[in-house]
């Protein structure tokens, strides 16, 4: 990634947080501790993952992985249409960790993320809540 993409008119806009994630070394303790210690809303599990709700923001509690190491905090910036704001940024230059892909299957929707690189080397991750039909 080059120095054009400060200087790049963009028509995405990202400014709605969905979701704050950490990383964790040991998934049922950590769900232990914010669920039955912290008293927050425990929502659902999601493979490596377990989600809270924490006023308007979802917050989760993640295994630390190749992407996002123990100690990793993940801003997760809440998008209409995940596919074409990951194809605007791509456009741009920005590098994509893992592409769009659904992570859970709920009643009413699918959610789907995406992960990126800023020019720091900082993971964050798009996020997009897809009615289902």
């Amino acid at each position: 990634m080059g120095s054009s993409l400060g200087t790049t008119q963009t028509t995405v806009r990202l400014n709605k947080i969905g979701q704050i994630a950490i990383t964790v070394r040991d998934l049922a303790r950590a769900k232990n501790f914010y669920q039955n210690v912290l008293g927050m809303q425990f929502l659902f599990d999601a493979g490596t993952m377990c989600f809270f709700q924490c006023g308007e923001i979802r917050f989760a509690i993640g295994l630390a992985e190749e992407a996002v190491p123990l100690g990793g905090t993940i801003l997760y910036f809440r998008v209409e249409d995940i596919h074409r704001t990951h194809e605007a940024l791509k456009a741009q230059g920005v590098e994509f960790v893992q592409p769009p892909h659904l992570v859970a299957r709920m009643p009413d929707h699918e959610l789907w993320i995406a992960f990126l690189k800023d020019t720091e080397g900082n993971t964050l991750a798009l996020m997009c809540e897809i009615p289902r039909t």
